[in-house]
Parts: C-alpha cells; structure tokens; sequence
C-alpha cells in the first residue's frame, strides 16, 4: 500500500533524477565541428598540408599532402585529388561544400626589376669611378623577370661577386639573400651596362629667341656624364634668362644658348644720356643693335647722324662716358 510519504519520495526522486539528467546533459562535450574543405588558402612554406586545405583536420592536420607552387604563383587542385590525398589518413566525413577545387597561392616577396637595377647602381657607387648611386645607369640584360622569394626573406640582395669594365661598361654581378632559402641554393646573376650620368636641363616646350625662361619651362634630362660638356645643371642659373636662338625639348641646354633679356632691340628709340659730374644731357638716338641690360651697343645720334658706342642702362636707354665735345655740341639745347 502506497502512503503519501511515499509518494512524496517518489515525486522528489523523480525531480532529483530529472536535475541530475539535465545538467549531466549541459555539461556533455559538444559534438566537434565536421572537417570542410576551404576555397582558397595562401601558404609560406614549399609544401602543402591537410590542414592548409581542410578546416577542423584535428590531429592529421599538419600532415604534408602536396607540394606547393612556385613562389608567387597560384595553382588550382581538384576536389577528388585533395579527397584522394586525404583518404589515407582516415578523415572522413569532409564537407566539400560544392566546391571543385581548391586556389592554393604560395605567399612571396616580390623584388622588382627596377629595384635589381637600383641595387646594381648601390653596389657600383663609389667604385670605378662612380658616383652617388642615383647617378649610375642601370640596363639589364635580357627580359629581366621579377625575383620572387620567400615572404619572411627580408633585408637587401648581397653581393657575392662583381666585376666592371669602364672601357665596356659593362657588368657582371651575382646577388644573394642571407635569409632565403632559395637564392641560399641557387644565387641570382645578372649581366648588363651601367654608365654614369648627370641631370642635365632642358626645356619642355618649343622656345623662340629672346623668349624668356620660367621654371615651368625646364624639364630635367639625364645624360652620361663624359657627354655633358657645358650643359647647365642648375635651374637657378637659368630661371629669368632668354632664348639665344631658338630651342627645342629633348636637347641639353648650354649656357651659349642663354643670355640675358633683352631690354633695348635693333631700330628701338632709345634715350641717349651723357653725364659727368654736375652735367647731365639727354638726347633722341636708334639702336643699331639688340641688346641686354649691360651690353655696349651702337646708337645714332638722330640729330647728328653720328653713331656712339653706348651701354644699356635701362629699357630704351643707354649711357655714354665722357666723349669729344662734339657729341656736347650736337647736344645743343637739349635738357639737361
């Protein structure tokens, strides 16, 4: 016969059975998460794992599977050769999520040919008669690829030989990177010309005689330096100064094809002043010639016909030193 003392042991055991169950069940492990295959994965390394291509590999996860492309390279796997690869290694249950295959991309560190160039020119400076490396010109030979090495290989190329001819100018150097496994194995050489030059000016833009020069007009050129001659390398020489003749872009420019502006041109009126302590005469004369502020060129007198030697003073104006009394004369009542 059931009393109710019993039965109320009975509901209590039922209720401490069922809060024993239900966090018995919360603290049960969670299920691990099925293995699935990735998309696309970018490696460091020369060799391919399953976890590089699966997610949740567990224990086979750096188990080597395949070899890695080149440096810099990207390859494509299939599906059915990663499974393939796999299958030996007892993971099951992958999730392929529809995919076809697998992007496998092996990570690098990229050095241009323009930076092998530039560290030829470093490696050249200050021998052989070289100067400031950002002076040496650099031609590789042949279709120069860029260098790929591993990501993690950091710091410059090292010389390990290196040769020039200054009669040739050619070079021959061999580089490699102390922290890179592959040119450790397999140094790099490279073969070519280098020349060493200066920056030289030219104009950018068609100039016509006694145009003047501005800043915007000047464009730098860079010319081996045995070739420079006169050519001008400061711009602030230039700036302010005219065309002597007329000059074309692409073409140095030589401090013969510069000149200062001129101020007074042929067949100009012009104001002819004579003076000498406490006389000062001024009278009406034609330049015979063009000319700067400085220049001694000759002038008629309008009102005698005599030509003087003058120096231009200013625009439209000369002066002359002391002369014969006939110029003073053929002055007559002009101002003084």
């Amino acid at each position: 016969m059931t009393t109710p003392t019993t039965i109320r042991l009975l509901i209590a055991s039922a209720g401490l059975a069922l809060a024993l169950g239900g966090s018995a069940a919360a603290q049960s492990p969670a299920a691990p998460a099925a293995p699935a295959l990735k998309a696309s994965v970018t490696v460091t390394g020369d060799i391919v794992t399953i976890g590089d291509l699966v997610e949740n590999a567990g224990p086979v996860a750096n188990v080597p599977i395949f070899r890695a492309p080149d440096l810099g390279t990207t390859g494509a796997v299939t599906t059915d050769r990663v499974l393939d690869a796999i299958r030996p290694h007892q993971l099951i249950g992958i999730d392929t999520r529809g995919l076809a295959d697998v992007i496998v991309t092996r990570a690098s560190r990229a050095i241009t040919p323009r930076q092998i160039s530039a560290r030829v020119a470093q490696a050249l400076s200050g021998q052989y008669g070289f100067g400031a490396a950002h002076n040496v010109l650099v031609n590789l030979d042949g279709d120069v690829r860029t260098l790929q090495v591993e990501a993690n290989a950091t710091g410059e190329l090292q010389v390990l030989a290196l040769s020039y001819d200054p009669r040739t100018t050619r070079f021959d150097v061999t580089f490699n990177l102390p922290n890179s496994t592959e040119l450790l194995r397999q140094p790099v050489r490279y073969t070519g010309t280098a020349i060493d030059t200066v920056d030289t000016l030219a104009v950018d833009r068609p100039v016509e005689r006694g145009e003047l020069i501005a800043a915007s007009d000047l464009t730098t050129l860079r010319r081996p330096r045995a070739e420079s001659g006169a050519a001008v390398t400061d711009a602030k020489a230039v700036i302010g100064l005219a065309a002597r003749h007329s000059l074309r872009p692409g073409q140095p420019l030589a401090a013969g094809d510069l000149m200062k502006p001129e101020i007074v041109a042929r067949n100009d009126t012009v104001t002819i002043v004579y003076q000498v302590p406490g006389v000062t005469l001024t009278l009406r004369g034609q330049a015979k010639d063009a000319g700067a502020l400085g220049d001694t060129i000759s002038v008629v007198n309008v009102e005698s016909k005599r030509v003087v030697q003058a120096v231009i003073s200013g625009p439209d104006r000369v002066a002359v030193g002391p002369v014969s009394s006939r110029l003073v004369e053929d002055a007559g009542a002009l101002s003084e």
